[in-house]
């Protein structure tokens, strides 16, 4: 038995370094976490509008072995922790490094699928929002509308096949809540 679009609920798939918290080049530390500021306020708006949240997150240092999923862990739960207890509603992360075959590693949709079995996911009412090109890529290769942020190390969206370039995470917010409902 499937579930009807009725039951299903829209979410935000989010990436997480260059989009919710300073980009760090495979950020191993908790004490390198640094939350982008207003992020945890408008993440609290789209949720308590009715989407889930979901972080949507490469994280090929595990792959390279720069650092464990232990330490990926720590990372994960001190962003929770700095954007406030239960806000999130799950984390997917891709080990994967680039170049080798992936179904997980963004652009492949994999997580956001995984994400949309186990959420019971809305795609069609879904957006994506991410700092890479990729982000807007692994949205668009999973049916999602797709949002890139100017926060990350790659600011230049001249050609992006996002559907929007929003200056951070908070205009992004924006733009979701102005076009939800179409």
């Amino acid at each position: 038995m499937t579930t009807s679009t009725k039951t299903r609920t829209p979410a935000i798939f989010v990436d997480r370094d260059g989009t919710i918290m300073q980009d760090v080049d495979y950020c191993s530390d908790p004490q390198e976490v640094k939350i982008f500021p207003g992020v945890p306020e408008a993440l609290r708006r789209l949720k308590s509008n009715g989407f889930k949240l979901i972080i949507i997150t490469n994280q090929s240092g595990i792959g390279r072995g720069f650092f464990t999923i232990k330490q990926y862990r720590a990372v994960e739960a001190e962003v929770l922790q700095q954007l406030g207890d239960g806000l999130i509603d799950a984390t997917y992360f891709c080990p994967d490094i680039p170049g080798q075959h992936s179904s997980c590693r963004k652009p492949a949709p994999g997580m956001i699928l995984q994400a949309t079995g186990e959420h019971q996911i809305d795609l069609s009412r879904s957006f994506f929002i991410g700092d890479k090109e990729i982000d807007a890529e692994c949205g668009r290769n999973a049916g999602v509308r797709t949002i890139r942020v100017q926060t990350g190390f790659q600011p230049d969206t001249a050609d992006s096949i996002a559907d929007w370039v929003a200056v951070d995470l908070i205009q992004a917010a924006k733009i979701i809540l102005d076009h939800a409902n179409e």
